[in-house]
């Protein structure tokens, strides 16, 4: 993939999954039906298989995927690092008004 192209989807790509974060804590989605962990293990697949579409991009903003420089690996794994954060804190439930 060329630079400009991965630069742009490296952009680009976080904010569409921010935007399905935030539509799933809205809706509360995993909170649903009789077996939620299933849901909840296709969320972290996605998240996981999301993660490495990303890092892939970060990589070869450069237009060349290997060899990294010490640098790309190093912002591959604050991706990977937030991306489990924002999983987590999708996941947690949100107080109401009767939990104050």
């Amino acid at each position: 993939m060329d630079g400009a192209t991965a630069s742009a989807m490296a952009s680009i790509l976080p904010v569409l999954l921010l935007a399905f974060t935030v539509e799933l804590r809205r809706t509360e989605l995993h909170r649903r039906g009789r077996r939620p962990g299933w849901l909840i293990v296709g969320l972290a697949a996605f998240y996981i298989a999301f993660g490495l579409v990303e890092t892939t991009m970060v990589l070869s903003i450069d237009g060349h995927l290997l060899p990294t420089q010490p640098s790309d690996v190093l912002s591959g794994l604050a991706i990977f690092a937030l991306l489990v954060l924002l999983f987590v804190l999708a996941l947690v439930p949100s107080r109401g008004k009767n939990d104050e």
